[in-house]
């Protein structure tokens, strides 16, 4: 038995860590997500909004509308999807605007955000629609 010790326990290791990738790399972080787009993380500073959600369904694909706020700046929210969304899938095409999988999410930005002296709210606006879905 001695022998399998360091087999049975490198497989074990591979085994958690194969597992670990599975999950998308926010979810291993616990991070909170978006409540109607399941890997859209939400921003350590911003709460959502329950009644600022909106979803709908159509031929073309979903459109879906959430509302986050918190004292946070417009910066630093473009900083942490700029860094978080391409590990989901999402590629920038703008400054606030990403693409998957024939989908564009759009970030709008309402109110002045964080300043110097920790004043002001900033409220997010996440728009997901369909977009351009790619060739096959």
């Amino acid at each position: 038995m001695t022998r399998w010790k360091p087999v049975l326990t490198a497989a074990l290791v591979a085994a958690a860590c194969s597992f670990g990738a599975l999950d998308s790399p926010a979810r291993a972080q616990n991070r909170p997500f978006v409540s109607a787009v399941d890997d859209l993380p939400l921003m350590p500073g911003l709460e959502e909004a329950p009644q600022g959600v909106m979803v709908f369904d159509t031929p073309s694909g979903r459109i879906v509308e959430a509302i986050a706020t918190g004292r946070v700046s417009r910066e630093s929210v473009i900083e942490f999807y700029d860094a978080t969304l391409p590990q989901l899938g999402w590629a920038r095409t703008g400054l606030t605007t990403f693409a998957r999988e024939g989908e564009i999410l759009e970030l709008v930005f309402l109110g002045t955000g964080a300043d110097p002296l920790g004043a002001g709210t900033l409220t997010v606006r996440f728009a997901l629609s369909p977009g351009p879905r790619a060739p096959r």
